[in-house]
Parts: C-alpha cells; structure tokens; sequence
C-alpha cells in the first residue's frame, strides 16, 4: 500500500471509529433493503452461513440472524462491532452471531471452502484501491463454497458526489469526512470474471440519494 494509501486508510478508521462512537446505531434498526434481498437469495440458494464484510454496527447481521441464518460478522470498528454483539444479546441472537476485527486489505478470517454466503453493503466502495477491491473479491472466492453467492452493493459513477469534494484518485473521492469508491459498469464486469453473474440491479438510498448498484453473483460449481 502507498504511503498515502494508508495516510487515508488511517483517517477513514479514526473518522468511523469516532462516528460510530458519536452516533451508536447511527443507521437504526431496520435491515437495509438489499440485505433483505440477499437473505431471500442466500435462502434459495440452500445457504445456512453468512460472512457479512463492513457489518458495522449490525443492523443486517441481525436481521440474517432472526432469518435463521448463522452469521460471521466483520468489521474495522471494534467499536461498531460492540454496538452489534450488545444488541445480539438483547435480542438473544448472541449463539448466532460472531464478529471479527478486520480490514479487508488483508485476507479474510475464514478457511477455504468455508461459507455459503457473503454480504456486503457498501464495503467495496470504501476507501479501497482498485487492486485492493480485485484482491478482496479473490478473497471472496476463496471462503465460498463452490455454488456460494455473493451479494455487494456499491456506488457508482452516476451518483451526485462523484467528482465532487475531494479526490484521491482511483475515482475515490472524499465528502463530508466519509471517503467513497465510485464503481464503473466495466469494474462491476470486471470483478465478476469467472463468477455467474446473475443481476446488477440500479437503486437509491438516502436523501440525497446515494445511486448505488446491487450486484449478485455466484461462484460457479
């Protein structure tokens, strides 16, 4: 990673680490609309196991959890992840969740072969290097059963922050404090080669809105 590579991971770990801290539960309870998609496609898809990347403070994992979903659970911010193993235990879900500390720069706390299922929602487009978003979806692939599908949403170019604020390269620009990967189509192409992919599907969050695409693909058998 190049030194301003990781001046800007560092800043992007305080800034969340002081965000989650500043504002617990700072998205609220509900699931995200994508990871209610993802638990109906990782269900027909005979899953049982879910490894969900940039869980945060939770709100998804949970809801894969009251599905009946075993849940693995990552994140940067150790002090999002204690916000999610709280309300696990409040919910008495705390059998079927666990979480790790982790930057997706490095490889993935799983075996091979070892999940059927990964979500992640906004993860890809952190503030990640191309070769570092290409190195973690090989790592995907890695902890994926053959036939195990993966569920990622990203920001795309279209979105109204793209160019805007300030920009580090690599079509990664930084507003608001929060710094955001802009994903091409011929990215989501790209990171999809050797993978079946089944649906890129356009959608709005937020109310700006973020424009964001909803990606699922499935490893191959």
């Amino acid at each position: 990673m190049a030194h301003g590579e990781r001046g800007l991971a560092a800043d992007q770990w305080r800034h969340w680490q002081e965000t989650y801290s500043a504002h617990p539960g700072m998205y609220g309870s509900r699931p995200s609309a994508p990871a209610r998609h993802a638990a109906e496609v990782f269900r027909a898809a005979g899953a049982a196991k879910v490894l969900e990347l940039g869980a945060g403070h939770g709100r998804d994992a949970l809801h894969f959890a009251r599905e009946g979903f075993t849940v693995h659970a990552t994140d940067f911010s150790a002090t999002a992840l204690d916000q999610l193993r709280h309300a696990a235990r409040v919910e008495g879900l705390g059998d079927r969740i666990t979480t790790s500390v982790h930057d997706v720069r490095g490889p993935l706390p799983l075996a091979d072969d070892s999940t059927e299922a990964v979500f992640a929602h906004m993860l890809l487009c952190m503030a990640l290097s191309t070769p570092d978003i290409r190195a973690l979806v090989d790592e995907v692939r890695r902890v994926l059963r053959p036939g195990g599908v993966f569920v990622y949403t990203v920001r795309h170019i279209g979105d109204a922050h793209y160019e805007a604020g300030t920009g580090h390269g690599d079509d990664i620009y930084e507003h608001g404090g929060f710094a955001v990967h802009f994903f091409s189509r011929r990215l989501v192409d790209d990171l999809a080669e050797g993978w079946r992919l089944a649906d890129v599907h356009a959608f709005e969050e937020g109310e700006l809105p973020r424009r964001l695409w909803r990606v699922t693909q499935t490893l191959p058998r």
